[in-house]
C-alpha cells in the first residue's frame, strides 16, 4: 500500500508539474530587444508568441497567426506588457511609450513585436534596472531573455544574439550594465536555460531513470524471461556507480556530438521524427531492463538513443535564436547545463535505488516501473507520430489529484 502511495505521488508531481507531455520542445520564452543610440536614447521591442498570448489571455491564435488576427487583443496586449515590464536607471524610471506592432515570422510559432521607446535617456545612464514579469503568473514554465541588439557605447553593432539578461518566476529583476556587454552573463543565462530544459523535459528525465533502474542490480547467472527473481543486488557501491559512470558517459557523449552538429546546421532531422524516436527510446530501454537486448552493453541504448536526444536539444537552442558570433559560447554553455541538470538528476535518484537494492520490493520497482515506462512510450510515439492527442494526460493528472485528495495529501 505504502509503494503504491509513493507511486501515485511521483507520478502525480511528474505529471502535474511538468508541461504538457506532448510539447517537450515546444517554443516557451519570450523577449525584450533594446537598442541604446547616444543620440535618439533607448528604443526597444517586446517579442511574445502565440502559445503565450493564447495562455495569457485565453485567445485561440493559430501558430502561424497574421496581424489581423491579434488585431482585437492589441490594446489589452499592450497594457499587459506595460504592467509587467519596468525599466530604472540612476536617472530615475524610464516611461515606455509604445509604438508600432509587427509579427516575427518563425516555423515553430509566429512572434507578435511590440516596438517602444524609453523616455527620459536623452541621456545614456551606464546601469538599467529591469523588471519583466510577463507570463509567469499562468506558465511557471516560461522564460524571458533580454537581448541587447544594438549598443555603439559596448561595441554591439546589429546583434540579435547577445543575450544580457534571463528571468523566471522568483528572477524578475536584474541590473545590465550598458557601457560594459558582458559575455559571461550570455553564458551563464544559457547554462540555467539547459539545466532548465532537462528539469521539465520528462522524456529525457524518464529515459534517464530507465537507464539507472537497473544500476544496483545484476541478472542472476542463466536467468531468463521475466520473473521478479532473476536480479540480485550488487554487493558494493563501486560496481553500481561505474555502471552508472559507463551509461552516462556514453549518453553524453552522443547527445553533445548531434547537439553541435545540429547546432552548427551540419545535420538536420524532421522534428517529429526526433520527438518520436525520443519517446521510443524510453520504451526500449525499460524494456532492456526487463528482458536483456544487447547483454552487457547497456551504453549501446545510451549511446544511439543519446543521439537523438541530443538532435531535440538543438531544437531548444535553435528556438532561442541564437547563431552567428555567440553560437559557440551559446552552445557550450546550453550544453553544460544540460549535464549539470542531468547529475543533479542522478544525484537524487541514484542514492535512493542503492539504498533499495536489497528490499524484497527492488525487483518490483524495477520490473512495474519499466512497464509503466513501456506504457507511456507507447502513448507518446502515438501522439506524436501521428500529430494527435488523446487527453489523457488531463484526465490522468486529474484522477491523481482526485486520489491525493482522498489521501489527505491535496487540499
Amino acid at each position: 500500500m505504502l509503494m503504491k502511495k509513493l507511486l501515485s505521488i511521483l507520478l502525480f508531481l511528474g505529471l502535474f508539474l511538468s508541461p504538457n507531455m506532448a510539447d517537450a520542445h515546444l517554443v516557451n520564452q519570450s523577449y525584450i530587444f533594446l537598442r541604446v543610440y547616444e543620440k535618439s536614447g533607448i528604443e526597444g521591442r517586446f517579442e511574445i508568441n502565440a502559445r503565450e498570448i493564447n495562455t495569457v489571455f485565453g485567445t485561440n491564435l493559430a501558430q502561424d497567426f497574421v496581424l489581423a488576427d491579434v488585431e482585437p487583443y492589441l490594446d489589452e496586449i499592450k497594457a499587459y506588457l506595460l504592467k509587467n515590464a519596468s525599466f530604472e536607471s540612476p536617472l530615475g524610471k524610464h516611461q515606455i511609450l509604445i509604438g508600432k506592432v509587427d509579427i516575427q515570422f518563425v516555423d515553430l510559432g509566429n512572434f507578435l513585436k511590440v516596438y517602444f521607446q524609453l523616455q527620459n535617456t536623452e541621456s545614456i545612464p551606464d546601469e538599467l534596472t529591469v523588471n519583466y514579469n510577463a507570463v509567469f503568473e499562468k506558465d511557471d514554465t516560461h522564460r524571458g531573455f533580454l537581448i541587447t541588439e544594438y549598443n555603439w557605447k559596448a561595441g554591439v553593432i546589429n546583434d540579435e544574439t547577445n543575450i544580457s539578461l534571463d528571468f523566471a518566476p522568483g528572477r524578475t529583476e536584474d541590473t545590465m550594465s550598458l557601457t560594459d556587454v558582458s559575455v559571461w552573463k550570455g553564458f551563464v543565462a544559457m547554462v540555467r536555460q539547459g539545466m532548465w530544459h532537462i528539469w521539465i523535459g520528462i522524456d529525457h528525465i524518464l529515459f534517464l531513470i530507465a537507464l539507472i533502474l537497473p544500476s544496483v542490480v545484476r541478472r542472476k547467472p542463466g536467468a531468463t524471461g521475466y520473473s521478479l527473481s532473476n536480479w540480485e543486488p550488487v554487493l558494493k557501491f563501486k560496481p553500481a556507480f561505474f555502471y552508472i559512470l559507463r551509461v552516462i558517459t556514453f549518453f553524453t557523449i552522443a547527445h553533445t556530438i548531434t547537439l553541435t552538429l545540429a547546432s552548427l546546421e551540419l545535420v538536420t532531422l524532421p522534428s517529429r521524427l526526433v520527438e518520436s524516436i525520443i519517446a521510443f527510446s524510453i520504451g526500449l530501454a525499460a524494456f532492456h531492463n526487463i528482458r536483456p537486448i544487447f547483454k552487457g552493453k547497456d551504453w549501446v541504448i545510451a549511446f544511439v538513443f543519446g543521439l537523438f536526444h541530443g538532435f531535440g536539444f538543438a531544437s531548444v537552442l535553435a528556438d532561442l535564436g541564437l547563431t552567428n558570433d555567440f553560437l559557440t559560447i551559446s552552445l557550450l554553455g546550453f550544453n553544460v547545463g544540460v549535464e549539470l541538470g542531468q547529475l543533479v538528476i542522478i544525484a537524487m535518484v541514484f542514492p535512493i535505488l542503492y539504498l533499495l537494492r536489497k528490499t524484497k520490493f527492488y525487483n518490483k520497482i524495477l520490473v512495474y516501473g519499466s512497464i509503466i515506462l513501456i506504457i507511456v512510450s507507447l502513448y507518446w510515439c502515438i501522439e506524436r507520430i501521428f500529430d494527435i492527442e488523446f487527453g489523457v494526460y488531463y484526465a490522468v493528472k486529474m484522477q491523481l489529484r482526485e486520489w491525493m485528495v482522498q489521501m489527505g495529501l491535496w487540499s
